[in-house]
């Protein structure tokens, strides 16, 4: 206690300007508890927002610090309550995002120069703000709960609106899938797999080190930049293939066996383990699809889409007995959205942009029970497959009502109701926490006006 209230009389008594060599190179904004907002920080975040075409309701000098602080609320819960996020997935999201941005910006050296910063330190901000982001996330989700909506919540809402209020229900449509995965010959498994071993042999021996040669010749982009490095993860983390060698290992000095999972062939070196979670770097080897096993399952895809036109079988018996992709097959070939963000998540349904963009393409101009003809398209566990579609049914963009739109009207009702309980919550947790603006930013019309203790 008495090192938080020191803490506190430090940044309360700074004179609000860092100062390095007799030069200002940042200023104290914001001191929310323990935590200081820099001019920097503030600036930074408005870059990454326009890099990412966002637009702020308001001053992004008065929005940007104040979100900034209510994170803040947050992580400071976050501590108190122990709450943790998997590093092995920011830093994958992290590098995704880089890299898109790479591309938007046009090089590497043009993104550096809009930042003012080298790649690396553009990615090691990027990898603070999502780990803060998902710790935010997930304490929203601690502080919330499940929240439970009655039938009668839901249809009380719908009857308060006007019809001009009523939100817009964009087209959402339904689609099975039927996969096939080109037949990969032993050849190439057996050249992939001599690689490993010579890889093996190479890092046993001293030649070569484990990192160097995941940079060079791993094919997993999220961990190939980083030597192979997975983070620390539970068994939950990983497939159970790699968890059961992984977490068998004892000596970082040596290397597994070859593992064979969905994405292709690994080779595993431990890093270190803490209780049940477990560090470790891999390399990956993807066995390639030569064009003629490509043609091969082609031509195997459209003898079955000739037999499912002849009606010589359903496409639901088809999906079930034939189909590759194992999240559908047992499901008649009905895809479900995976995606949290999404009103639809967990259900049948997807909107146009929520589909995989190869099934989009061809579901854009079919008609309600019409089967495509067989493409090519790069699954979740980017391999390249050929798949057949079937356009289960379609609904148009039109206003929401009760009978039709239900699960969204519910969606938006636990959104209200959620919107309600935080903002509730900080509310409470601003008048706890000690909070200090500097002169020039305090002149703002706030969301929260409890900020400025009078």
């Amino acid at each position: 206690m008495m090192k938080k209230i020191l803490t506190v009389f430090i940044l309360a008594c700074l004179s609000c300007v860092v100062y390095a060599q007799d030069n200002v190179i940042d200023e104290i904004v914001w001191v929310v508890g323990d935590d200081a907002i820099l001019r920097s920080d503030v600036e930074s975040q408005r870059l990454y927002l326009q890099n990412e075409g966002q637009r702020l309701d308001g001053d992004p000098y008065c929005v940007i610090p104040e979100q900034m602080a209510i994170q803040k609320l947050y992580l400071n819960q976050a501590k108190i309550d122990s709450v943790e996020v998997s590093e092995s997935q920011v830093i994958q999201e992290a590098d995704r995002w880089v890299n898109y941005a790479i591309n938007q910006s046009g090089s590497r050296e043009k993104l550096e120069e809009y930042f003012n910063k080298r790649i690396s330190e553009i990615k090691e901000e990027k990898k603070e703000q999502l780990m803060e982001q998902q710790t935010v996330q997930q304490m929203q989700r601690q502080l919330i709960g499940e929240i439970k909506l009655t039938p009668s919540e839901v249809r009380k809402y719908y009857n308060q609106l006007s019809k001009d209020s009523l939100p817009n229900i964009p087209t959402t449509v339904e689609v099975q899938v039927i996969t096939m995965e080109p037949k990969i010959p032993f050849e190439e498994t057996d050249a992939i797999k001599a690689r490993l071993r010579q890889y093996t042999e190479e890092i046993n021996s001293g030649q070569k080190e484990f990192s160097t040669v995941a940079r060079l010749y791993s094919e997993d982009p999220g961990s190939s930049v980083r030597g192979g490095e997975l983070g620390f993860m539970s068994k939950m983390d990983l497939l159970p293939e790699f968890a059961n060698v992984a977490f068998n290992l004892n000596d970082p000095k040596k290397i597994s066996q070859i593992v064979q999972t969905e994405y292709g062939f690994h080779i595993i070196q431990l890093i270190e383990k803490r209780g049940d979670r477990i560090n470790c770097r891999h390399i990956l080897l993807k066995p390639k699809v030569s064009d003629k096993e490509l043609n091969e399952c082609l031509t195997r895809m459209d003898s079955l889409y000739t037999d499912l036109t002849a009606k010589k079988f359903t496409f639901e018996e088809a999906a079930t007995f034939i189909s590759a992709d194992k999240d559908t097959r047992n499901n008649k070939g009905l895809m479900v959205n995976p995606k949290f963000e999404s009103n639809n998540h967990g259900t049948p349904k997807f909107e146009m942009s929520e589909l995989p963009q190869e099934i989009g393409k061809m579901v854009y101009t079919m008609q309600v029970g019409e089967i495509s003809k067989p493409f090519t398209m790069i699954n979740d566990k980017q391999k390249e497959v050929v798949a057949i579609v079937k356009l289960k049914s379609r609904v148009e963009q039109h206003k929401a009502n009760i009978s039709d739109d239900y699960q969204a009207l519910k969606a938006i009702v636990e959104a209200r109701k959620r919107e309600e309980l935080l903002n509730n919550w900080i509310v409470k947790k601003q008048k706890s926490t000690y909070v200090r603006i500097s002169e020039g930013w305090r002149n703002c019309d706030f969301k929260f006006p409890g900020w400025v203790k009078e």
